[in-house]
């Protein structure tokens, strides 16, 4: 993407926020879409953000990079929605799930990144925040506690207890890929193993 001088977009008049929006909403959207629970909350978030940012926009001091303030104002927005929506937050009962090893043949799909996000946001409120804040952004645990107004503890057993369902949902995904053809069991060389150990990989990494 070619790079675009800030202050094209500082005047903060129809033209440079109508040259903002479309340069930076895009990847603003994506930020969204993970800390949401559907579309239409993600289109919330970006509006709300963008709002804010237009509003703001005459404090940025050119202290850092503008996609920076950018992207901390969204997820503000975003955290802002987090405790809008606290009371209706549901916890997913798939803790009581048992899930086998992950040892069959055959997995011969990967999970895509697209699959990866939608189970980031099926994630419980709590949780989908707290991950989202600590794995994507990079914000430690009692930044986040500040953030969310909850004890650190609360922040690092929220991201336990989401690692922990987004390893059953994957496993889940991974059981569901495996194709079984009922009428020939037989031996047959295949790179099964290795998709087997990746998504194993995976599954250690997050």
């Amino acid at each position: 993407m070619v790079e675009i001088d800030s202050g094209v977009f500082l005047k903060n008049d129809k033209k440079s926020q109508d040259l903002l929006y479309k340069h930076f909403a895009p990847r603003m959207y994506g930020i969204c879409l993970r800390f949401s629970r559907n579309t239409m909350e993600a289109d919330d978030i970006l509006q709300d953000g963008f709002i804010k940012v237009f509003t703001k926009l005459k404090d940025f001091r050119n202290e850092g990079s503008l996609e920076g303030w950018i992207r901390r104002t969204i997820v503000n927005t975003a955290i802002n929605s987090y405790r809008k929506n606290l009371k209706h937050s549901k916890f997913s009962d798939i803790d009581s799930v048992e899930i086998p090893e992950l040892n069959e043949e055959n997995a011969y799909d990967k999970l895509s990144k697209e699959e990866l996000v939608e189970m980031i946001r099926d994630l419980p409120n709590g949780y989908r925040t707290v991950f989202n804040l600590n794995v994507i952004e990079g914000y430690t645990h009692k930044e986040i506690g500040e953030m969310l107004k909850i004890s650190d503890n609360t922040s690092k057993s929220q991201l336990t207890r989401a690692r922990n369902i987004l390893k059953k949902k994957i496993a889940l995904r991974m059981q569901e890929k495996i194709k079984v053809p009922f009428n020939h069991f037989r031996v047959v060389k295949s790179n099964a193993h290795q998709d087997i150990e990746a998504a194993q990989e995976y599954l250690q990494a997050i």
